[in-house]
């Protein structure tokens, strides 16, 4: 038997600590709301072994663990953008990590899944995922960053239980386009060499990869898994996300054939979107994914349904408790990891040196001008055949505007009397499209993309229409007080069952 690594062992050695969560649902607290929706599974006898949180604030956590009990709470992390060079010297994000390590202690949580992917590159603000430079350089910073995480993690004294819960990086999807020099799974591969994380799997997401990569145009899907799953480091994918897949909402209106742009066999322009409907294909993909013999070490297999209607949560996780009830069956259980000397505990720190972090952050600037539409896509990590240039135009064109215009908060909505003021002056709002992308700004304490886009909107009629800013500035703090008061547990919830 091949002896592990020191890396290897310090992940083998936190693993044990997990016990197999089962299938279970990964959820937000507000949408839908979590009582309703828990309420609604009791009365359909559908019991989730357990549940993967979002990210909330404290008030609505604590009301959480009160009335689910002793149900296992792993969480799911907001706001680390792990792969971002020099992060770790920035006294916001280690504050950040801090909040999170006191959440994960209020729900007793076993593992923080977070996207290994960022809303924030070189102060430019999305609202949705952008995926990382799959560089060695970037898979080299990811390592570092997620080392200095789970140190925290490991040094924070709250945890009632002895143990420290488990960073889990989720593969992220692609909306439309990829960049970089390494394929995905030898990105993730090189990472977890260096750094003893966990991984997330998702289904979607990795769907998204076969149709965004364009390795759709050379191999089926049936290959595409398997020779994915091959360089990907499958050991250590300690759970398994399914999700919807949809075509983008400002694309609906567009026939299929105008957004493909290839030939007429070509997949669904579908990304990832979790309160649509589960295809079927998905869990096709996730039978293939299951019956791989390097799949060792899965803890947890989730729905993540925030945003979805109650109604078809519970006729979906139904189904998927009835396909999947013998994946944690006694015979399949993880084996024992028997790595308990201590210094597993401990993984080498290895620092990335300063002038591959300072090219990493020109090339991470250049991919925020590119994806913005502020630069052509040139350079090494966007000349492979992967780059899907066409694919990347529609990013730019469509799904950008709508999510400053739409996404996470319609402007119109938020800011009525502001926008027809605007309306009448001749002013459109692609103009604050084009003003949110024209420098990079500071973000101020936790990312949270509703408020960036309050703020942003005040600064832009600021400059674009000084005699609105009475206007703007009041519906702003309209806006932000009724954030807040959403963002409390409902007095039922802190009540008690």
């Amino acid at each position: 038997m091949e002896i592990p690594n020191l890396v290897e062992r310090s992940f083998l050695r936190r693993l044990e600590r997990i016990q197999p969560h089962g299938l279970g649902l990964s959820l937000d607290v507000y949408s839908p709301d979590i009582f309703t929706l828990l309420g609604a599974l009791r009365q359909r006898q559908v019991f989730p072994d357990y549940v993967e949180i979002f990210r909330a604030a404290p008030a609505a956590l604590a009301a959480v663990r009160r009335r689910i009990g002793e149900s296992l709470t792993p969480y799911h992390g907001e706001g680390l953008w792990l792969t971002q060079p020099g992060i770790c010297e920035d006294p916001a994000f280690l504050k950040e990590v801090e909040t999170i390590a006191h959440h994960l202690s209020m729900l007793d949580s076993a593992w923080l899944t977070h996207e290994c992917a960022t809303k924030s590159i070189a102060g430019y603000s999305y609202g949705t995922y952008l995926p990382p430079l799959y560089t060695e350089a970037g898979a080299a910073v990811v390592a570092e960053n997620a080392i200095a995480v789970q140190a925290i993690f490991d040094r924070h004294d709250c945890f009632v239980n002895g143990r420290s819960p488990l960073l889990l990086l989720e593969l992220p999807p692609l909306t439309y386009f990829v960049a970089g020099t390494l394929s995905i799974p030898t990105f993730f591969r090189l990472m977890t060499q260096v750094a003893p994380c966990g991984l997330v799997l998702d289904v979607g997401h990795l769907w998204t990869v076969f149709r965004y990569s364009g390795a759709w145009r050379t191999v089926s899907l049936e290959r595409f898994i398997d020779e994915f799953l091959e360089e990907f480091p499958l050991h250590r994918v300690v759970q398994i996300h399914v999700a919807g897949l949809d075509l983008h909402a400002a694309d609906k209106g567009v026939p299929e054939v105008c957004l493909r742009r290839e030939a007429m066999d070509c997949p669904p322009s579908w990304i990832d979107a979790h309160g649509a409907p589960i295809p079927p294909l998905l869990f096709e993909m996730l039978d293939r994914i299951l019956s791989n013999p390097r799949l060792t070490n899965l803890r947890g297999l989730a729905l993540e349904v925030d945003t979805k209607a109650v109604s078809l949560i519970v006729k979906e996780f139904s189904e998927f408790q009835e396909r999947y009830a013998g994946v944690f069956s006694e015979a399949r259980r993880p084996k024992k990891t028997l790595c308990r000397d201590e210094e597993t505990q401990m993984t080498p720190k290895r620092s990335v040196p300063a002038a591959v972090k300072s090219a990493l952050e020109s090339a991470y600037e250049r991919y925020a001008r590119i994806v913005s539409g502020q630069a052509e896509p040139v350079g090494p990590e966007w000349t492979q055949p992967t780059a899907c240039i066409d694919e990347l135009n529609l990013y730019r064109s469509v799904y950008l505007p709508y999510e400053i215009l739409s996404w996470g908060g319609d402007v119109r909505a938020m800011f009525p009397e502001s926008c027809d003021r605007l309306d009448e002056k001749g002013m459109p709002l692609s103009a604050f499209v084009e003003f949110w992308f024209r420098c990079p700004r500071a973000t101020e304490g936790s990312y949270d993309f509703f408020l960036v886009k309050i703020s942003m909107f005040v600064e832009f009629v600021r400059q674009a229409a000084p005699e609105l800013i009475d206007i703007a500035e009041r519906e702003a703090d309209e806006l932000r007080r009724a954030y807040d008061l959403a963002n409390e547990p409902s007095p039922q919830a802190v009540g008690g069952a």
